[in-house]
């Protein structure tokens, strides 16, 4: 019999990120950090993804440095976000590799100054 279970395996974006954002005003910044979790969506993809590290870091980076502070403070605004990673990375990914291999992103902790 065989076994149709999903084979996913999970990969942290090592360290964590940490970059600054746009606050209230042009003059102030603020910054994030955030401990993200990978989830792959096939175990047998996990080094296909490691070799990808410094693409999908970078990614991430990106795209929390273009955020404005209400969209980093408010819930609803984090999960855009994170969607936005998520889509991000499983494009990147699928333009390298011919797969998304990204399945979610989580994040495990988030920590926000302005």
């Amino acid at each position: 019999m065989a076994q149709d279970k999903p084979n996913y395996a999970y990969m942290g974006l090592e360290p964590d990120i940490v970059t600054n954002f746009v606050g209230p005003s042009a003059k102030k910044l603020g910054f994030v950090r955030v401990t993200v979790e990978l989830m792959i969506g096939d175990a047998d993809q996990l080094e296909i993804a490691e070799h990808h590290m410094p693409l999908l870091r970078a990614t991430a980076i990106e795209i929390f440095g273009q955020q404005p502070e209400e969209k980093v403070r408010s819930m609803t605004g984090r999960e855009d976000i994170r969607l936005a990673i998520l889509k991000a990375l499983q494009t990147h990914m699928k333009e390298e590799t011919g797969a998304e291999v990204i399945k979610n992103v989580i994040f495990t902790k988030y920590l926000y100054n302005t």
